[in-house]
């Protein structure tokens, strides 16, 4: 009896233990420091690195960033791989449903629009692409003006997004074309004439330093609308104006139920800093940050 009521004792040691820890692993992250893993749209993964560079560099936090399709990466909120992610559209009132069956009530932060680019080889004549004959030819329609479409991945958010533009679910056989990255799409574009690569804007307003000699040789084509009448580039003032028809907002989810490094940094990029990053992306913050003038009185206006 003995041993068995030791043996009870250290059992409960272990569990009591074991809570534990796991409550002050908990405790250790605060909203400003410890450590996350973020996923993140790979469309979106520029501007959210030089976030997370700028966050880590002035708080006691390290963030990992995991780059996957959009797909995947609300995949990752529901088998609970990971509890923050960074998308270009918000939950689903069916996804919702999920989070609320399991007592969790997610934090979106919508903290910038950016949006939808194509490209072509600047060999290319046309510098112009009509949205209506994009639909046309993701409807499986013949089009002359587009020879072929090339996405990232098929599981994507531009993938999403143009399929619900064209009412379709799944995009034709022929004519579209996917890689993994959108880099792997700029180089492709760069190196075959004809073809209109579909990526997402920071990765031409951001591109890495290996990459530069492929975004020197790609156009970013101007997108007409769908009334015909007027053609817009993704640029910050056309976006501002609801011009370029291909904006979509960002937002960050934040399923950590507590009080963590998801709430900190989704703070900190809606935040005044987090803005002017956004801003100086090329891409349109959620909010203006303010700017401040100090005028001063010259000597000649005294007199």
């Amino acid at each position: 009896m003995r041993n068995i009521s030791k043996l009870l004792c250290f059992v409960v040691f272990l569990v009591v233990f074991g809570c534990n820890q796991k409550d002050s692993s908990k405790n250790q992250e605060t909203i400003l420091k410890g450590s996350a893993i973020i996923y993140v749209d790979e469309t979106l993964t520029p501007i959210i690195e030089d976030q997370v560079a700028v966050f880590e560099s002035n708080y006691d936090a390290k963030i990992k960033l995991v780059s996957k399709s959009e797909s995947e990466t609300v995949n990752s909120l529901f088998k609970q791989k990971g509890s923050i992610a960074i998308l270009s559209r918000d939950l689903t009132s069916e996804e919702l449903k999920i989070f609320k069956q399991r007592n969790i009530n997610p934090k979106v932060t919508p903290f910038a629009t950016d949006a939808i680019a194509f490209i072509s080889n600047k060999n290319t004549k046309d510098s112009i692409v009509e949205l209506k004959d994009v639909i046309s030819f993701m409807q499986g329609r013949a089009t002359p003006s587009i020879k072929g479409l090339v996405f990232d991945n098929l599981n994507s958010s531009t993938v999403r997004y143009i399929n619900e533009i064209a009412g379709i679910k799944s995009v034709p056989e022929k004519g579209v074309f996917s890689f993994k990255t959108n880099d792997e799409v700029i180089k492709y574009v760069s190196e075959n004439d004809g073809i209109i690569g579909v990526i997402g804007v920071n990765w031409l307003s951001q591109p890495k330093p290996s990459m530069k000699k492929y975004i020197d040789n790609v156009n970013t084509l101007r997108v007409k609308d769908l009334k015909g009448s007027q053609s817009y580039l993704p640029t910050q003032n056309d976006i501002a104006e609801k011009k370029y028809p291909l904006a979509r907002d960002l937002y960050i989810i934040n399923c950590q139920g507590y009080s963590g490094l998801g709430m900190g940094f989704a703070s900190f990029v809606g935040g005044d800093i987090g803005q002017r990053i956004i801003l100086k992306s090329g891409l349109l913050p959620i909010r203006i940050p303010t700017r401040n003038f100090i005028i001063t009185k010259s000597q000649n206006d005294e007199n």
